[in-house]
């Protein structure tokens, strides 16, 4: 097997998917490959679970097209699991045999907790929620867990999907009000029966088609700026504004909803149901998407299965370490700078010109280690590269908000250029934030032209400040000519944002 590509084969009971990563010089598994067939196996199950030739047929047929692929990539090793259908039916030892013998696959049949405990996983290490409520609804189940300070506490399948939800409780394409009714009050007794589940205030963390739909749906319906649905967030009026606005179409009208798979049409009211009950137990206002799941969770286990650790320590640190081995960012000379800032944040709050908090240094120290990161791509043009890389890239364990507001400041050049980036997304902050961000973007650009030839040659600063004008004594080791052309150059924002003249006096130590 090439040990840069990991292949993994799901067989789940809507559709099956095949993916194939690389993995990068970081250590990030990037998908080259995402392969979907919509088999709805769980349509081929009988009353006394039984898959069906024609389904298994249909399972083959499907995954020999598979391997034509990996063959193509060179990968022998396939990963191959399957969920609930597969599970569920009474001739699973039949359909392996048959599976091996006709594609050379050996498929992996999850049990309820591997596939609740890969999806935890996978949450765990992509998000930032420390604890929450996770549920992946697929065609034929649907799994739940109760994590707290980031350890699994609880877990739950229930034997029952969107696919087979949409069959016992839905004749036609979409539910009339009494099918709704009958569905509503089947889900409400079963999510009740689970104590844990109770009132728990937590965050909803949604896995898996359905729900990944939803938040499209949504997206375009309210026009959303950026791109990425992981980590996307909606509120509880969200979810019911979305459930309105497609019990308003007929179904041809929900096949062309825009964000929703046509394949999906008929099935993501009930899946919606599931969402909206699972709020109203959980007493929570937060749903939150997580676009990596059972997949990633498998490939998580396995590729820390050597350092003993199936958690991250910190997802966020762990995705800005793959943000420096990805754009070769020299951390020698981020941490110089990341501390110089730091200290004048400092110095200025001694001042009382301003008060920047624990949350507002956080965000600085984040925003220096990917200052300017887009002369990556080009010098010239940096500051758009910068903006735009961080505003899209997903940055695991970084809600959207938060990612553009660090690809703000760390893109910060001018009002100007800021007024240009920050226009779609006005109404997401008010006046005194977009002031404080700017405020971040100046002191970070200062801070970097203090060590423009990156030589870390300052000792010390101080602020002294009067009435009209803040003087900068800065203390260096060496010759600070060129540090000191740059900062007379870039002070003019910082003196802007204080409404002060700014005076930096250099002296040899």
């Amino acid at each position: 097997m090439d040990q840069e590509k990991y292949a993994i084969i799901d067989i789940g009971s809507n559709t099956m998917r095949l993916v194939i990563y690389l993995r990068e010089n970081s250590g990030r598994l990037k998908e080259i490959e995402n392969v979907k067939v919509v088999a709805r196996l769980r349509n081929y199950l009988s009353d006394d679970e039984i898959l069906s030739d024609k389904g298994i047929d249909i399972l083959i047929d499907t995954l020999q097209s598979f391997s034509e692929v990996t063959k193509h990539h060179q990968l022998e090793d396939v990963k191959c699991v399957a969920t609930a259908t597969v599970r569920q039916a009474k001739n699973n030892e039949e359909i392996v045999k048959k599976v091996r013998k006709e594609s050379g696959l050996t498929i992996r049949i999850l049990t309820e907790y591997e596939e609740a405990y890969y999806g935890y996983l996978a949450v765990v290490n992509t998000t930032p929620f420390d604890s929450g409520i996770t549920i992946d609804i697929g065609g034929g189940s649907t799994e739940f867990t109760y994590f707290s300070n980031r350890e699994l506490v609880n877990f739950h399948s229930f034997p029952f999907g969107a696919l087979s939800l949409k069959k016992q409780f839905i004749n036609g394409d979409i539910p009339n009000q009494e099918e709704l009714v009958a569905l509503k009050t089947f889900l409400l007794e079963q999510f009740q029966a689970l104590d844990w589940l109770q009132n728990k205030k937590l965050p909803i963390i949604a896995i898996g088609g359905s729900a990944r739909n939803l938040v499209q749906i949504h997206q375009e319906y309210v026009g959303y700026p950026i791109a990425g649905a992981h980590q996307y967030v909606m509120s509880d009026r969200d979810i019911f504004s979305v459930d309105e606005y497609l019990h308003s179409l007929s179904f041809s009208e929900l096949q062309r909803v825009e964000g929703l798979s046509k394949d999906r049409a008929d099935i993501i009211i009930p899946a919606i149901e599931v969402f909206k009950i699972v709020m109203e137990i959980v007493s929570t206002e937060l749903f939150a998407l997580s676009r990596k799941g059972l997949r990633d969770g498998v490939f998580f286990e396995e590729l820390t299965k050597d350092i003993g650790i199936s958690v991250f320590p910190n997802v966020l640190e762990e995705s800005f370490y793959e943000l420096a081995t990805d754009y070769s960012i020299d951390l020698n000379h981020v941490f110089y700078v990341t501390n110089c800032a730091m200290n004048i944040s400092q110095l200025l709050n001694v001042t009382g010109l301003t008060s920047i908090n624990r949350e507002d240094s956080l965000l600085l120290k984040r925003a220096a280690f990917v200052y300017n990161v887009g002369a990556y791509i080009d010098t010239e043009s940096s500051s758009q590269h910068t903006f735009y890389l961080l505003a899209n890239r997903t940055i695991d364990g970084l809600l959207h908000r938060d990612r553009i507001i660090i690809a703000l400041i760390a893109s910060y050049t001018s009002k100007a250029s800021f007024k240009r980036y920050v226009t779609p997304y006005m109404h997401w902050f008010s006046k005194d934030e977009l002031t404080k961000i700017r405020l971040l973007g100046a002191i970070i650009k200062l801070a970097y032209s203090l060590n423009a030839t990156r030589r870390n040659i300052i000792k010390n600063i101080e602020i002294v400040s009067d009435k009209n004008e803040l003087e900068f004594v800065v203390t260096c080791y060496k010759d600070w000519k060129p540090e000191q052309y740059q900062v007379e150059k870039q002070k003019k924002h910082l003196e802007k944002l204080l409404k002060k003249s700014i005076l930096i006096h250099f002296k040899d130590e």
